[in-house]
């Protein structure tokens, strides 16, 4: 029901700590925003009666609390001091197929391995198609598995060794957890496209897509996995505090290029990633749209007795219309922020809307008015990101029912008019606002029924986030078509689907 662009997932691993499953279940409820399609958790421990190493594994379709209902999971099934989780929101392999639910784990002759991944792999159709021509089966419809396969049949004797091999091989956005019978190995893609956080409690190390799972656990963030880097956890860290590290072999000598979106709409407010505070750069992002489009530019025509409101769309662009209501009045522009849109935390995504299947009976049992608070007033909607316009729409209608003077849009971020092949999950790009309308703001504006709209510009989104890392550089290819990493295709979500 949400015209945003789709959470890929989130990815959670723990070592060395007694309960070790179950704060992976409490990172990964942390992490829910991340993916909503379906859960799961593979934990790893030696089995003194079978005399082995066993990776039993929990997983299914539904939210973190819905998976996990039964606590007793825990104590009889995934046991253990080592475990890796994850969320999921499928940007390749059927959401539907109970096999692409992660974390992936296989036995093969270096042990047992298991795996957790956020991103998209660009090459994995050629991957595929190699692996077809030998005779492999394919158990999932996910490119994730295909790393797997690159791990079982490298001829390295060592398994870190056939490990790093397997990851020389793999293109594109990932940030990957897998587990072996004694490591947790954390990694990012040469880019850095995809946040990967190292979080500490006690003698336990763990790894999460945001810092945000860190404090549902009372633990503390030690550093980002860099870019091009793989961790290795093992006892050894636990006995001297120090991490293993090792580099991917990246022969085209990449810049680190993290995607800007995560800034923009995807990550937690409350966390921190690409060591900065996701808060803070939201707040940058609504005071650079004050500078760009101040509020006396927008309202220049208004002539209402009444003090205009600056309102969020909550929850996502809270930060940012406080950051531009508070610029604003800096700039010396009478204005308040007020809380015009209440948001319904409690629609699941399998509601039904009673009577009717229209998006806009959806969008009513997400979205309320607070009708006292718009009438009569000068409202300035402020959103992180427009993608068909179709939510935006309802919205409009929903507040112009409250009779304000007049509404005005404006977004944190530029228009979205290029295909993600990092992770991200966009609609077809003719289904874009922006492109339909071939960025003819007027012409979007009227579509969705403001009385103006305005955009950040590509460069103050740059701009903004540079103001806290002044050599840092982004991907911002949805926005500009610019991809920092070369695609030949695209791998349909359906393409490998397993009947």
């Amino acid at each position: 029901m949400s015209d945003k662009p789709r959470e890929y997932c989130g990815i959670f691993g723990i070592f060395n700590h007694p309960d070790a499953a179950l704060l992976t279940y409490y990172g990964l409820h942390a992490l829910q925003h991340r993916g909503q399609e379906s859960a799961g958790i593979v934990s790893a421990y030696y089995d003194e009666e079978r005399n082995k190493h066993v990776m039993p594994s929990y997983k299914d379709f539904g939210l973190v609390l819905n998976v996990f209902n039964d606590r007793s999971v825990f104590e009889s099934k995934l046991k253990g001091q080592m475990a890796i989780g994850h969320n999921r929101y499928s940007t390749m392999g059927a959401a539907d197929n109970p096999a692409n639910i992660q974390p992936f784990r296989v036995q093969y002759s270096g042990g047992n391995i298991a795996i957790s991944h956020n991103g998209n792999l660009t090459n994995a159709r050629q991957l595929r198609e190699r692996f077809r021509q030998e005779g492999v089966l394919f158990q999932t419809s996910s490119d994730t598995e295909l790393i797997l396969h690159l791990i079982s049949h490298s001829r390295k004797i060592k398994q870190i060794d056939q490990i790093m091999e397997a990851l020389d091989q793999i293109r594109g956005a990932y940030s990957l957890v897998l587990q072996t019978d004694d490591k947790l190995i954390a990694l990012r893609d040469p880019n850095g496209f995809r946040p990967l956080a190292i979080g500490k409690i006690d003698d336990a190390y763990m790894v999460a897509s945001e810092t945000c799972a860190f404090d549902i656990i009372g633990a503390e963030y030690v550093r980002d996995v860099k870019p091009g880097e793989v961790v290795v956890i093992d006892q050894n860290t636990v006995d001297t505090g120090e991490i293993t590290s090792y580099a991917l072999n990246d022969d085209q000598n990449h810049k680190a290029t993290p995607c800007i979106f995560e800034y923009v709409y995807f990550s937690r407010p409350d966390s921190k990633i690409f060591g900065e505070n996701v808060d803070k750069i939201r707040r940058k992002l609504g005071k650079r749209l004050a500078h760009e489009h101040p509020l006396n530019e927008v309202l220049k025509n208004t002539d209402s007795s009444y003090k205009p409101i600056v309102i969020s769309v909550p929850d996502s662009s809270n930060t940012a219309a406080l950051g531009y209501a508070d610029e604003s009045q800096k700039m010396g522009h009478d204005c308040k922020f007020e809380i015009g849109l209440i948001r319904n935390h409690y629609v699941g995504r399998t509601f039904i809307s009673p009577g009717q299947k229209s998006r806009e009976q959806k969008v009513r049992t997400k979205f309320n008015t607070v009708k006292g608070v718009l009438e009569n007033r000068p409202v300035l909607i402020v959103d992180d990101s427009i993608v068909r316009g179709t939510t935006s729409r309802y919205l409009v209608k929903m507040i112009r029912r409250a009779n304000p003077s007049e509404v005005h849009f404006l977004v944190s971020s530029p228009p979205i008019t290029h295909p993600c092949f990092y992770g991200m999950d966009f609609p077809d790009p003719k289904e874009l606002i922006a492109n339909r309308f071939n960025k003819n703001i007027d012409e979007m504006a009227r579509d969705i029924g403001v009385d103006s709209l305005n955009y950040l510009s590509p460069e103050g989104l740059v701009e903004a986030v540079k103001e806290s890392d002044p050599e840092g550089s982004y991907c911002t290819a949805c926005f500009t078509g610019d991809y920092p990493v070369k695609v030949n295709f695209e791998m349909e979500k359906e393409e490998n689907e397993i009947v």
